[in-house]
Protein backbone atom coordinates (compact mmCIF):
# COMPACT_ATOMS: atom_id res chain seq x y z
CA UNK A 1 0.00 0.00 0.00
CA UNK A 2 2.72 2.76 0.98
CA UNK A 3 4.51 1.70 -2.31
CA UNK A 4 1.06 2.16 -4.41
CA UNK A 5 0.89 5.31 -2.50
CA UNK A 6 4.47 6.55 -3.26
CA UNK A 7 3.88 5.43 -7.28
CA UNK A 8 0.53 7.62 -6.98
CA UNK A 9 2.02 10.67 -5.81
CA UNK A 10 4.83 10.63 -8.02
CA UNK A 11 2.36 10.11 -11.02
CA UNK A 12 0.62 13.07 -9.58
CA UNK A 13 4.12 15.21 -9.53
CA UNK A 14 4.42 14.22 -13.38
CA UNK A 15 0.99 15.32 -14.29
CA UNK A 16 1.05 18.52 -12.41
CA UNK A 17 4.14 19.62 -13.89
CA UNK A 18 3.44 19.10 -17.62
CA UNK A 19 2.45 22.51 -19.00
CA UNK A 20 -0.96 23.03 -19.92
CA UNK A 21 -4.18 26.45 -19.84
CA UNK A 22 -4.44 25.26 -15.88
CA UNK A 23 -0.62 26.43 -15.37
CA UNK A 24 -0.40 29.48 -17.86
CA UNK A 25 -4.08 30.60 -15.93
CA UNK A 26 -2.62 29.91 -12.35
CA UNK A 27 0.39 32.15 -13.43
CA UNK A 28 -1.30 34.62 -14.77
CA UNK A 29 -3.78 35.51 -11.70
CA UNK A 30 -0.63 35.51 -9.41
CA UNK A 31 0.72 37.99 -11.13
CA UNK A 32 -2.23 40.17 -9.79
CA UNK A 33 -1.84 39.02 -6.12
CA UNK A 34 -1.27 35.71 -3.81
CA UNK A 35 -4.89 35.86 -3.21
CA UNK A 36 -6.21 35.52 -6.99
CA UNK A 37 -3.70 32.78 -7.71
CA UNK A 38 -4.32 30.68 -5.23
CA UNK A 39 -8.26 30.99 -5.62
CA UNK A 40 -7.61 30.03 -9.29
CA UNK A 41 -5.82 26.75 -7.70
CA UNK A 42 -8.36 26.30 -5.38
CA UNK A 43 -10.88 26.34 -8.40
CA UNK A 44 -8.98 24.21 -10.53
CA UNK A 45 -8.51 21.82 -8.26
CA UNK A 46 -12.30 21.40 -7.58
CA UNK A 47 -12.22 20.57 -11.14
CA UNK A 48 -9.87 17.69 -10.88
CA UNK A 49 -11.40 16.68 -7.92
CA UNK A 50 -14.84 16.74 -9.84
CA UNK A 51 -13.48 14.91 -12.55
CA UNK A 52 -12.26 12.46 -10.14
CA UNK A 53 -16.01 11.91 -9.42
CA UNK A 54 -17.10 11.28 -12.43
CA UNK A 55 -14.72 8.84 -13.37
CA UNK A 56 -15.56 6.82 -9.72
CA UNK A 57 -19.13 6.48 -10.74
CA UNK A 58 -18.03 5.73 -14.76
CA UNK A 59 -19.71 8.45 -16.49
CA UNK A 60 -16.41 9.45 -17.99
CA UNK A 61 -16.85 6.52 -20.04
CA UNK A 62 -19.67 8.19 -21.34
CA UNK A 63 -16.94 11.01 -23.41
CA UNK A 64 -15.30 8.18 -24.52
CA UNK A 65 -18.71 5.88 -26.16
CA UNK A 66 -20.49 9.03 -27.44
CA UNK A 67 -18.54 10.89 -30.42
CA UNK A 68 -20.94 13.95 -30.50
CA UNK A 69 -20.68 14.46 -26.51
CA UNK A 70 -17.33 14.66 -26.76
CA UNK A 71 -16.85 17.13 -29.72
CA UNK A 72 -19.70 19.71 -28.01
CA UNK A 73 -17.30 19.24 -24.68
CA UNK A 74 -14.58 19.54 -26.75
CA UNK A 75 -15.86 22.35 -28.64
CA UNK A 76 -16.86 24.34 -25.38
CA UNK A 77 -13.41 23.74 -23.92
CA UNK A 78 -11.37 25.30 -26.63
CA UNK A 79 -13.89 28.19 -27.08
CA UNK A 80 -13.71 28.94 -23.14
CA UNK A 81 -9.58 28.92 -23.78
CA UNK A 82 -9.31 31.41 -26.47
CA UNK A 83 -11.73 33.33 -24.31
CA UNK A 84 -9.28 33.74 -21.33
CA UNK A 85 -6.26 33.98 -24.27
CA UNK A 86 -8.48 36.94 -26.00
CA UNK A 87 -8.95 38.75 -22.05
CA UNK A 88 -4.73 38.31 -21.49
CA UNK A 89 -4.07 39.71 -24.77
CA UNK A 90 -6.37 42.87 -24.22
CA UNK A 91 -4.78 43.26 -20.76
CA UNK A 92 -1.50 43.56 -22.79
CA UNK A 93 -3.06 45.91 -24.77
CA UNK A 94 -4.42 48.45 -22.44
CA UNK A 95 -0.98 47.99 -20.70
CA UNK A 96 0.69 48.58 -23.72
CA UNK A 97 -1.55 52.13 -24.41
CA UNK A 98 -1.34 53.31 -20.70
CA UNK A 99 1.88 51.93 -19.22
CA UNK A 100 1.04 53.24 -15.73
CA UNK A 101 -2.29 51.54 -15.52
CA UNK A 102 -1.66 49.32 -12.66
CA UNK A 103 -5.16 47.17 -12.21
CA UNK A 104 -5.86 44.02 -12.08
CA UNK A 105 -5.99 42.36 -15.43
CA UNK A 106 -9.26 41.03 -16.45
CA UNK A 107 -10.86 37.93 -14.63
CA UNK A 108 -9.07 39.05 -11.45
CA UNK A 109 -10.97 41.47 -10.19
CA UNK A 110 -12.23 39.37 -7.00
CA UNK A 111 -11.93 36.26 -5.53
CA UNK A 112 -14.94 34.44 -6.79
CA UNK A 113 -13.65 35.54 -10.62
CA UNK A 114 -10.70 33.73 -10.28
CA UNK A 115 -11.90 30.72 -8.36
CA UNK A 116 -14.37 30.49 -11.21
CA UNK A 117 -11.90 30.74 -13.77
CA UNK A 118 -9.90 28.24 -12.24
CA UNK A 119 -13.10 25.59 -12.22
CA UNK A 120 -14.25 26.69 -15.61
CA UNK A 121 -11.22 25.95 -17.50
CA UNK A 122 -10.53 22.43 -15.79
CA UNK A 123 -14.25 21.55 -16.40
CA UNK A 124 -14.55 22.58 -19.89
CA UNK A 125 -11.99 20.27 -20.58
CA UNK A 126 -13.04 16.68 -22.08
CA UNK A 127 -9.90 15.35 -21.99
CA UNK A 128 -9.26 15.71 -18.36
CA UNK A 129 -12.42 13.68 -17.28
CA UNK A 130 -11.05 11.02 -20.54
CA UNK A 131 -7.43 10.66 -18.06
CA UNK A 132 -9.16 10.56 -14.66
CA UNK A 133 -11.08 7.76 -15.82
CA UNK A 134 -7.68 6.22 -17.40
CA UNK A 135 -5.37 7.25 -14.71
CA UNK A 136 -7.32 6.53 -10.97
CA UNK A 137 -8.06 3.14 -11.55
CA UNK A 138 -4.54 2.13 -11.90
CA UNK A 139 -4.09 2.69 -8.20
CA UNK A 140 -7.35 1.06 -6.81
CA UNK A 141 -5.79 -1.81 -4.53
CA UNK A 142 -6.92 -5.11 -5.94
CA UNK A 143 -9.63 -6.25 -3.40
CA UNK A 144 -10.98 -2.28 -2.24
CA UNK A 145 -14.12 -1.20 -2.88
CA UNK A 146 -13.86 0.98 -6.42
CA UNK A 147 -16.03 4.16 -5.67
CA UNK A 148 -14.64 4.96 -1.85
CA UNK A 149 -11.28 4.34 -3.15
CA UNK A 150 -11.75 6.41 -6.17
CA UNK A 151 -13.25 8.95 -4.21
CA UNK A 152 -10.57 8.47 -2.65
CA UNK A 153 -7.69 9.57 -4.64
CA UNK A 154 -9.27 11.83 -6.44
CA UNK A 155 -9.57 13.89 -2.98
CA UNK A 156 -5.60 13.12 -2.68
CA UNK A 157 -4.97 14.19 -6.15
CA UNK A 158 -6.78 17.49 -5.47
CA UNK A 159 -5.03 17.88 -2.06
CA UNK A 160 -1.58 17.02 -3.72
CA UNK A 161 -1.92 19.67 -6.87
CA UNK A 162 -3.17 22.36 -4.33
CA UNK A 163 0.26 22.22 -2.77
CA UNK A 164 2.16 21.75 -6.00
CA UNK A 165 0.50 24.56 -7.38
CA UNK A 166 0.81 26.88 -4.17
CA UNK A 167 4.39 26.71 -4.93
CA UNK A 168 3.69 28.45 -8.07
CA UNK A 169 1.78 31.30 -6.72
CA UNK A 170 4.51 31.53 -3.82
CA UNK A 171 7.06 31.92 -6.69
CA UNK A 172 5.37 34.91 -8.51
CA UNK A 173 4.61 36.51 -5.58
CA UNK A 174 8.06 36.38 -4.54
CA UNK A 175 8.66 38.36 -8.10
CA UNK A 176 6.32 40.59 -7.86
CA UNK A 177 8.81 43.10 -7.71
CA UNK A 178 10.27 42.15 -10.91
CA UNK A 179 7.35 40.91 -12.92
CA UNK A 180 4.92 43.76 -12.27
CA UNK A 181 6.85 46.04 -14.13
CA UNK A 182 4.91 47.58 -16.61
CA UNK A 183 6.76 46.17 -19.69
CA UNK A 184 7.41 42.53 -18.12
CA UNK A 185 3.77 42.22 -16.99
CA UNK A 186 2.59 43.04 -20.43
CA UNK A 187 5.00 41.10 -22.03
CA UNK A 188 3.35 37.66 -19.69
CA UNK A 189 -0.12 38.66 -20.19
CA UNK A 190 0.87 38.41 -24.32
CA UNK A 191 2.73 34.87 -23.80
CA UNK A 192 0.37 33.78 -21.74
CA UNK A 193 -3.28 35.30 -23.74
CA UNK A 194 -0.66 33.68 -27.16
CA UNK A 195 -0.83 30.53 -25.30
CA UNK A 196 -4.06 29.88 -24.39
CA UNK A 197 -5.66 31.35 -27.99
CA UNK A 198 -3.21 28.50 -29.41
CA UNK A 199 -4.10 25.74 -26.89
CA UNK A 200 -7.68 26.59 -27.33
CA UNK A 201 -7.36 26.53 -31.26
CA UNK A 202 -5.33 23.33 -31.18
CA UNK A 203 -8.10 21.95 -29.06
CA UNK A 204 -10.68 22.80 -31.85
CA UNK A 205 -9.26 21.35 -34.23
CA UNK A 206 -8.73 17.60 -33.01
CA UNK A 207 -10.21 15.03 -34.37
Amino acid sequence: MPSTLLAFLGACTLIAASPGPSTVLIIRQSLHSRRSGFLTVLGNETGVFVWGLVAAFGLSALLTASEPAYDVMRLVGAAVLVVFGVQALRQARRAEAAPDDTGPPDGARGGWAAYRGGLLLNLANPKAGVFALSFLPQFVPQGAPHLPAMTGLAALWAVYEIGYYGLYVWFVGRLRTLLSRAGVRRRLEQVSGGVLVLLGVRLALEG
